[in-house]
């Protein structure tokens, strides 16, 4: 992925009202189709590159985005605005047939992986250190408004053991946390559980990030390989609360 594909992914959202209910669902899919409906969008960037296919589709019982990528990349990001103070917890199930191969994720060459989600955050001024807000503002002088000032991704990796934490190899203001590693549970839906205040504090410093996007992709661009992955039920939920209670 490249350092453009990043900048939009986590950048086309709009504000959405903040829920504040104990459960807040993401998707709510009711019947397979060709395309993922609204508000999910897809984004291409670099026409020169073959596009990441994604549909919905009801695989192993589970009603779910599925994205297939053969040295393509396609962004699909929706908007969303959740009380973090209240729901924290991300859950969500992913699934893939396999991890990469040659991916490395300490590398720009290597910037792929079979599955990624991604949250994405605005941030105060106060919260920025000044060299951070002029790299910022050059960067959206590049890029345009739509530079956010600080993302988490969860990767399904191929090399770095579960919980492994990097800078993104093409912006510090983007850190990559392993959720998933290898292919031990691959072949099979795996539920995810992730504190995303709590990673947010842990990754940037700040408590006073507000979450402004969730994307998801598989993106093989860079490695030239082929990934087949799911992604379901993304929903927040209180500290204390269990994943997928309802």
């Amino acid at each position: 992925m490249t350092l453009r594909n990043l900048v939009w992914l986590i950048g086309v959202g709009v504000s959405l009202p903040i829920q504040a209910s104990d459960e807040v669902r993401l998707d709510h899919f009711t019947q397979e189709s060709a395309d993922v409906p609204s508000p999910w969008q897809l984004i291409q960037l670099n026409k020169k590159v073959p596009p990441t296919r994604y549909r919905v589709t009801r695989w192993d019982d589970v009603l779910a985005i599925e994205a297939t990528a053969e040295r393509s990349m396609t962004l699909l990001a929706r908007p969303v605005e959740v009380d973090l103070n209240r729901t924290p917890v991300l859950c969500w199930r992913w699934r893939v047939d396999a991890p990469l191969v040659t991916a490395d994720m300490a590398t720009k060459k290597g910037d792929d992986y079979a599955a990624r989600v991604y949250v994405s955050f605005a941030m105060p001024a106060s919260a920025l250190s000044f060299a951070t807000r002029v790299k910022l503002k050059l960067a959206r002088s590049i890029y345009g408004d739509a530079v956010p000032d600080a993302a988490i991704n969860y990767v399904w990796d191929n090399r770095y053991p579960v919980g492994t934490r990097k800078p993104n190899a093409y912006s510090d203001r983007i850190h990559m946390i392993v959720a998933e590693s290898g292919a031990a549970n691959a072949g099979k839906w795996v539920v995810a559980r992730h504190d995303v205040q709590k990673d947010m504090v842990t990754e940037f410093g700040s408590e006073q990030a507000r979450l402004v996007q969730l994307s998801v992709a598989s993106d093989t661009d860079n490695t030239g390989e082929r990934a087949h992955a799911g992604f379901a039920d993304f929903q927040f939920v209180k500290k204390d609360a269990m994943c997928f209670a309802n």
